[in-house]
């Protein structure tokens, strides 16, 4: 894609693995000089700067006479010099400590006050959560938008236009086979209306369900009349009066139901992992973004980009995420939602990491994109 440069690849060479008394500085590898330090050389500096080998060598003797006998014989512990016993000072604030911060977190997450109320935008916002790479997010990023979102004041209803219904399942939504969904209002023409579910403990919060019978949704929809705007049409005859927002959650593919999802939005929010797959179907989804608004939707634009999975501990990761700023500019968000554990938890007790964990780092993350998306649009 134009504009995604510095990421190195391809062109590093990988040179096989070789014992540390085989590998020198200026050594041949695959037939290029190395002139980098060998990994041998900077391990033997680290290892002499971390203890003398005669150290070394009673510790190992140590060990070796422990196994002897048995573990009867127990080396005794290294002595150190004595040196003052040191006690930190006790922080001047009581709520100065790592259990009230994070207590302090947790309430800001859930907005249990009302000075964490955001402001509403002053017409429903309906966006399309797309990317046709699986993995990036996109679930993920709806459901915890729309759940920070709503405890912040907001009345979001979550579209789940993707078979595999999981964002039904991380709204504890009943989406069994049978039951009404979005697929009644693509196919049989149900009002909207008549599928939405509210979702238990949050309120301000409301789902349509997706069911395994949208799988087939595609097929059954070739042959009807403007089968892009499906979606649209049933989303304009809903009673939007009460909603600020109407987040599309997208299966990963640009097939008709993604067509349908950008065809009823106005925004597209983009989600993307921090990594360098991702950015390899980015372009087919900007032209796919293009065509739609040059053919069925003129007011499409993509308005967010969110970046997803960061590992800070990979350079890669910060120079996808620059790279991302430097093509896009303002429209990436200043969040970056970094990868927990607690994140992929949440979903299998039906919940959304915002409820199931205020105070981890995906929540906060989390909870800060949906405080600038909200703040975005009243500043648009």
């Amino acid at each position: 894609m134009p504009g995604v440069t510095g990421l190195g690849w391809p062109g590093e060479r990988l040179a096989s693995f070789q014992f540390p008394d085989q590998v020198m500085r200026g050594t041949p590898v695959n037939g290029h000089e190395d002139l980098s330090p060998s990994g041998s050389y900077r391990v033997r500096n680290a290892l002499a700067a971390a203890g003398s080998p005669e150290s070394q060598d009673v510790t190992a003797g140590a060990v070796r006479e422990a196994v002897r006998s048995g573990g009867d014989y127990m080396p005794p512990e290294p002595t150190a010099p004595d040196a003052p016993v040191v006690v930190p000072d006790a922080p001047i604030s009581a709520g100065d400590t790592p259990i009230a911060r994070a207590a302090e977190a947790a309430v800001g997450v859930r907005g249990a006050t009302q000075r964490d109320q955001w402001p509403r935008p002053k017409k429903c916002r309906i966006m399309t959560i797309a990317n046709q790479k699986g993995g990036v997010g996109k679930t993920t990023t709806a459901v915890n938008l729309a759940a920070s979102l709503s405890q912040h004041g907001n009345r979001v209803l979550v579209v789940d236009l993707d078979p595999q219904g999981n964002a039904s399942t991380a709204l504890d939504v009943d989406h069994r086979v049978g039951q009404d969904s979005v697929y009644n209002a693509l196919v049989e023409e149900r009002p909207l209306s008549e599928v939405v579910s509210e979702v238990d403990g949050m309120p301000g919060l409301y789902c349509v369900p997706a069911t395994i019978d949208l799988a087939g949704a595609e097929i059954e929809l070739v042959p009807l009349v403007a089968r892009e705007a499906r979606l649209s049409r049933s989303i304009d005859q809903l009673d939007r009066e009460n909603l600020d927002y109407v987040l599309i959650d997208c299966p990963p593919s640009l097939g008709l139901l993604t067509i349908n999802a950008l065809v009823a939005a106005e925004e597209v929010l983009i989600p993307i992992q921090c990594e360098y797959y991702a950015l390899e179907g980015l372009e087919q989804l900007l032209r796919t973004v293009e065509l739609v608004r040059g053919h069925l939707n003129a007011k499409l634009k993509v308005t967010t980009i969110l970046l997803t999975m960061y590992d800070g501990r990979t350079r890669l990761a910060t120079q996808v995420a620059d790279d991302v700023r430097s093509h896009f500019g303002d429209v990436v968000l200043q969040t970056i939602i970094p990868r927990s554990v607690r994140v992929s938890e949440a979903p299998s007790y039906g919940q959304s990491v915002i409820t199931y964990d205020p105070a981890s780092s995906g929540a906060v993350a989390y909870a800060e994109a949906a405080r600038e998306l909200a703040y975005r649009a009243v500043t648009a």
